[in-house]
């Protein structure tokens, strides 16, 4: 009798921990398709008195969010902006992968550190790796999706590099920690943000003031996003092949140290012109994007060790 009650209760624990994965899976596909988005982030607490508040940030886009990957374990979302409804423009990316232990910690300064999660800290929980428009990483997040009483929604804190509406504009901080939390809403979903803008050196952080971001998306028809999706199945191959050179780095599982630029100029300004002499003809080989793509990738890595992936070893 013991033994019978035993295992019917591993097999509900089983089933409820299946649904629970079900649930997770529906909520992060939920946030695929065309959106109106809403961008707004305002300065609101400083430590200090003397400290001068930055103008609010105000911004509206259309966008393309659509699933470019899914395994059992893992839902890749590539997000793509659309200007004047015909020209498409790659934006970030985000990979949800379910009870990860492997993370990229943002340290300040272009450095990541790697760290080894226990599969006790991550059972049942998602990580949210997010990455820059180059594919290059940005900030990675480890929660449990929540479900109850009509809300869905996740959380996780990190610390990040300063966001794009900033670091052309901003060097009196280096790390930003986030709180984000995604909401799935009846009109689409909701990317909020209780942010600390850190100034980090030797080890000691200093608070220079804090944010709140509301970032709204509201699902509009595709078509209105047809350009994005043209634009993504024309450029796919090539985009998948700078993931496969990303890929083969972080499988080195060491940390990792980027030049901001190289030659005076960033990685995705070298990266998006490379995919147009690629493709110029309207074919793409490959095998010889993929070594041209791991050539411009390696001269961004500082990190000695690192000078290997060039050979895709």
């Amino acid at each position: 009798m013991k033994s019978t009650l035993i295992t019917l209760s591993l097999a509900l624990t089983s089933l409820f921990a299946f649904g629970q994965k079900q649930q997770d899976i529906e909520s992060i596909k939920a946030m695929c398709g065309c959106y109106e988005v809403d961008f707004q982030y305002v300065e609101t607490f400083a430590p200090k008195a003397t400290y001068e508040f930055h103008d609010r940030y105000v911004a509206n886009a259309l966008e393309w969010v659509g699933l470019v990957e899914e395994t059992p374990n893992k839902l890749s979302l590539q997000h793509i902006l659309v200007m004047r409804d015909t020209i498409a423009l790659k934006h970030w990316r985000q990979d949800w992968i379910f009870e990860n232990q492997e993370l990229y910690s943002f340290q300040g300064d272009e450095l990541w550190n790697f760290e080894t999660l226990a599969s006790n800290d991550v059972e049942g929980q998602w990580t949210q790796k997010v990455y820059q428009v180059d594919d290059a990483p940005r900030y990675e997040g480890n929660a449990t999706w929540i479900h109850a009483d009509g809300k869905h929604y996740w959380e996780s804190t990190v610390d990040a590099p300063l966001p794009r509406r900033e670091y052309s504009k901003r060097d009196d901080y280096n790390v930003l920690e986030r709180t984000n939390r995604h909401e799935i809403t009846d009109e689409g979903h909701v990317h909020e943000q209780d942010n600390t803008k850190i100034r980090r050196r030797s080890g000691k952080d200093r608070v220079l003031v804090h944010e709140k971001g509301m970032n709204m998306y509201k699902k509009v028809d595709d078509s209105r996003c047809q350009a994005a999706a043209d634009w993504w199945q024309e450029n796919q191959a090539f985009w998948s092949d700078v993931r496969t050179a990303w890929g083969e780095i972080f499988a080195r599982q060491q940390d990792l140290k980027f030049a901001t630029k190289v030659d005076d100029q960033r990685l995705y300004e070298v990266l998006f012109p490379l995919s147009e002499e690629l493709m110029a003809d309207g074919s793409y080989d490959s095998e010889e994007g993929l070594t041209r793509i791991r050539e411009t990738i390696t001269r961004y890595i500082t990190s000695p060790a690192d000078t290997e992936v060039a050979a895709g070893k």
